[in-house]
């Protein structure tokens, strides 16, 4: 039996330097065959490494190939958080998710994410991690995916994408009202809270946000508290419980930078002391040497590099963009310990940058 998607994540973290977003999977056409799909050279424009779209071509190739009939993935870890991831990567690559290639494969991604929700309580469910991940590829469909195209003539779940975030929201913001710290654990009933969750569910949150839907600025701020007493003045952050537990993990750092970038919190000496951490730190061990949970700390280092010093994260995204040739597989898929569809969307999204499409990726 495989362990939740990312749901035991040590509380020491290795070190990794070359870290980029991972590409979410949303469409793939049922007319067209996914391995004639190619990135639009006309959308991403002549500055994306010919490399990039190379890789990112044969992964979502891979994906597409790959998607269940319910429009999930499996094959090592899933759930609606592994959908969302994958969903992502196919909203990254500029093709048209209502009458694109991928077309058919992000509706069925999507109806997948809202089909698996508790229509009571707004929960995703598997773990608060899959709760994060799939609100935010929720948010990033809304508003480019025509909702009347959404569902099937005669299916029963015909929730559109806002109603369903807005039910997601909802559950967020009161598993956040019952935590002892503000933030978030593995359940919507956990007491205790993390900085890995608690990044999962608050960048999916600043997301619904910035696609209009109602997010209190009280949670967001609590949240936000929640990040400042877990940074250090080195700018290391802590993994769970109270101020202490400080280490050199790269993953978490990079996920305290990032939520204070999108929270336009840059203001504070938190953000820019992680935010130096980082940068200072640009040229360690790039995380595709066999360490554990790479792509995850690649999704989250990319995009904390990028919203904060985009010389540096040029110079970073050069070598992963190495890095990653070099681990894909044949077949265009990215091998990890949680799966080829979580190593491969992560790890597209580590690339996706190079396009910057997604709402989220935008400074």
């Amino acid at each position: 039996m495989h362990q939740p998607l990312l749901q035991n994540l040590p509380r020491s973290w290795t070190v990794i330097s070359c870290m980029g977003p991972a590409a979410l999977m949303v469409a793939v056409c049922l007319a067209a065959s996914p391995a004639a799909a190619q990135i639009p050279t006309a959308t991403i424009g002549q500055s994306v490494p010919r490399d990039v779209r190379d890789m990112y071509t044969k992964g979502l190739q891979y994906l597409a190939k790959t998607q269940a009939s319910d429009g999930s993935w499996q094959g090592g870890q899933q759930g609606p958080g592994v959908t969302g991831l994958c969903l992502m990567a196919f909203l990254a690559s500029g093709e048209d998710p209502n009458f694109g290639i991928y077309s058919g494969v992000v509706r069925k991604a999507v109806r997948d994410i809202i089909t698996k929700q508790d229509a009571a309580t707004g929960y995703y469910g598997a773990s608060m991690y899959h709760h994060g991940f799939a609100m935010l590829a929720l948010a990033e469909a809304y508003g480019s995916l025509d909702d009347r195209r959404l569902w099937e003539r005669g299916e029963r779940n015909q929730r559109t994408i806002a109603q369903s975030l807005e039910l997601a929201v909802r559950c967020a913001t009161t598993a956040q009202k019952k935590n002892s710290n503000s933030a978030w654990r593995y359940s919507p009933d956990s007491n205790d809270a993390d900085t890995s969750v608690s990044g999962a569910i608050l960048v999916g949150l600043l997301a619904a946000r910035n696609a209009g839907i109602a997010v209190p600025d009280e949670s967001i701020d609590k949240a936000i508290s929640y990040y400042t007493k877990m940074t250090a003045d080195n700018g290391q952050v802590a993994y769970a419980g109270g101020i202490g537990g400080f280490d050199e993990s790269f993953a978490r750092i990079s996920i305290g930078t990032l939520v204070y970038a999108l929270a336009k919190r840059k203001d504070l000496p938190q953000y820019k002391a992680a935010l130096g951490y980082l940068t200072e730190r640009l040229d360690a061990d790039s995380g595709m040497s066999g360490h554990g949970y790479a792509e995850y700390t690649l999704y989250y280092q990319s995009q904390a590099l990028f919203q904060g010093d985009v010389d540096a994260w040029e110079k970073w995204n050069k070598q992963l963009v190495r890095n990653l040739k070099g681990v894909q597989n044949a077949d265009g898929s990215i091998s990890s310990q949680f799966g080829a569809p979580v190593g491969t969307s992560m790890s597209l999204l580590a690339l996706a940058l190079n396009f910057r499409l997604l709402p989220i990726y935008e400074r």
